[in-house]
């Protein structure tokens, strides 16, 4: 499958338009590795092949067990999240499946027992972000790299 177009190119004002909202929520006091749990798991929903390739890399260079990675796709029956990241994934699978759930207020209750309102916010802008990373990859046929240093 051959790239159709390279956004960082065609559209590069634009593209560099991400880079302070990833800059924010490096520094939003979200955890690095529930970060990037949320951002494989929207990539996962939404079936990015680069995204996919690139998180779970991330979550193993900062240490996280490859067993908890791999069972992210089955977090619900999982015995390695912890109930802040079931929280945040619950949240994440809610508002990335938003045409079918409208984010219902028993999901919102889900996430408001474990994080603050300022977390949540955060939370939603690192779940929005990935999903319009996404949209950006599969659209342009972004592909993994076939060999990574």
């Amino acid at each position: 499958m051959a790239q159709r177009f390279d956004v960082s190119k065609v559209s590069p004002d634009g593209y560099k338009a991400f880079g302070p909202l990833y800059q924010y929520i490096a520094s939003s006091g979200l955890e690095k590795t529930l970060i990037d749990l949320v951002f494989l798991r929207v990539s996962q929903i939404n079936g990015c092949a680069y995204c996919v390739d690139l998180h779970w890399r991330d979550l193993l260079k900062e240490g996280e067990d490859p067993r908890k990675i791999n069972s992210l796709v089955t977090w619900h029956e999982s015995p390695f999240f912890s109930e802040r990241e079931r929280a945040a994934l619950a949240w994440t699978e809610s508002l990335t499946n938003v045409s079918a759930t409208h984010v219902p207020d028993a999901d919102y209750d889900v996430v408001k027992a474990r994080f603050s309102e300022k977390e949540i916010g955060d939370l939603t802008l690192v779940i929005s972000l990935m999903n319009a990373m996404n949209r950006v990859g599969i659209s342009s046929r972004l592909a993994p790299p076939l060999h990574v240093a």
